[in-house]
């Protein structure tokens, strides 16, 4: 990993409809060697995929809700059975095991608080929880899909 191919993440972050001419121009390649690296990263894992990122408030998901989940049920069938249950919910757009007071933390995208509690009812429905609190997102400060590329070796 060199500062050529941490410059091709950079930019295929902010923009993966990059064509190959462009992404060279911007490194100072040209644009055979250039689409091998961007070819080579995708191999080894560096790229894991290329999306378009929607705007949710055009989606009418604008709203972002946090919902901690604490259970005292911490079997290898009740964590199977979590994984399907929030897999089955679109909505649903992140999913993290903590460590701490806090067991689980969901983002939910929905279009108003009655959406959220659509959302919350299907997840009750088939997964016991021993509590769960929401917390409705009030202001976006930031929001970025990019990871940073100056940690790599």
């Amino acid at each position: 990993m060199d500062a050529k191919d941490r410059q091709l993440l950079e930019l295929l972050q902010q923009n993966a409809m990059y064509t190959a001419a462009e992404l060279a121009e911007r490194v100072g390649l040209t644009p055979t060697p250039c689409w091998r690296r961007v070819q080579r990263l995708e191999r080894e894992g560096y790229i894991k995929a290329r999306v378009a990122l929607l705007d949710r408030h055009k989606m009418n998901v604008g709203v972002s809700v946090f919902v901690a989940v604490r259970t005292n049920q911490h079997s290898r069938e009740w964590l199977d059975k979590f994984k399907r249950a929030i897999a089955k919910v679109p909505e649903i757009i992140e999913a993290h095991r903590l460590s701490g007071d806090i067991d689980y933390l969901l983002r939910v995208v929905v279009p108003d608080i009655e959406g959220f509690d659509a959302v919350y009812k299907r997840l009750i429905e088939v997964v016991e929880f021993s509590d769960v609190s929401s917390s409705f997102s009030m202001e976006e400060i930031k929001f970025t899909t990019a990871i940073p590329v100056d940690h790599v070796d």
